[in-house]
């Protein structure tokens, strides 16, 4: 996805993985110098499963739609956000184009132009979740920023069951691992099989909903995993042919006092 400022107040800006910080503060990844922007205005996450908008605590008005935005909620190609004041449309990413030939200088916005945008840098995330049972077996959400799971679809991780409630719990990164925090949900968050209502997990640790269970892990864990695994020695064939040995003479000891012990 990326953001256009259809008035000019910024350059477009695609929209890359993890948060995308946009406000007054000249370290921000959009930068507006707007009389009603603040600081840190508002965050746009971006991950592999949507792109979702929050206004953290202190930052500033936010409309998307016109609508005043009170909690996090997703963000869909065309809609309108409203910055304290400044209008950025949310938009598909353009596909690659052929550079310009030499000698051509195209316009912001025209169909033959490079496209202006600023690409942002990637923020690697430091924890993953890995689904492990349910729906969600197999599949690995990354957790940059601040995240809901629940059943609504605009939940930064949905989850159609029925037992999970629509918001279910709220996950933060933080140092060394996870804060958990349920939002008030039916059936209870539970951390290594102990339910929470304000909780911390670190990576190895379980998060279940209901039925529905996750794992945390931090990027290059499992792998290191496999190779802790893949050196444990294993039997080896001198030692599976000794123990066959064994195992005939034990045979034949047993057949041979058999008979011997017939009249």
């Amino acid at each position: 996805m990326k953001l256009v400022f259809p008035n000019g107040e910024h350059p477009q800006v695609l929209l890359n993985a993890g948060i995308n910080r946009i406000g007054s503060a000249p370290d921000g990844a959009v930068v507006l110098d707007h009389a009603g922007v603040v600081p840190v205005h508002c965050e746009i996450h971006q991950s592999g499963i949507g792109v979702n908008l929050q206004v953290p605590a202190g930052g500033g008005l936010v409309l998307v739609n016109n609508k005043p935005v009170n909690e996090m909620i997703a963000l869909r190609a065309g809609d309108d956000i409203n910055i304290g004041g400044i209008i950025a449309r949310v938009a598909p990413a353009d596909a690659p184009r052929a550079a310009p030939s030499s000698g051509t200088t195209g316009s912001f916005g025209s169909a033959d132009a490079d496209s202006g945008a600023t690409r942002m840098r990637a923020a690697v995330p430091k924890f993953v979740l890995r689904g492990v049972s349910g729906p969600v077996f197999g599949k690995m959400y990354p957790v940059t920023g601040p995240t809901v799971i629940g059943r609504a679809p605009e939940c930064t991780i949905p989850v159609g069951v029925d037992e999970i409630s629509r918001r279910h719990c709220e996950l933060k990164p933080v140092a060394d691992g996870l804060s958990v925090e349920d939002l008030g949900s039916a059936n209870g968050t539970y951390i290594n099989g102990q339910r929470v209502q304000k909780g911390f997990m670190k990576a190895g640790d379980e998060l279940r909903l209901d039925a529905v269970r996750f794992m945390l892990v931090a990027p290059g864990q499992e792998v290191n995993t496999v190779r802790r695994m893949e050196s444990v020695p294993t039997p080896s064939s001198g030692n599976g042919k000794w123990v066959a040995v064994v195992v005939i003479v034990v045979v034949i000891a047993a057949i041979a006092a058999w008979k011997l012990l017939q009249p």
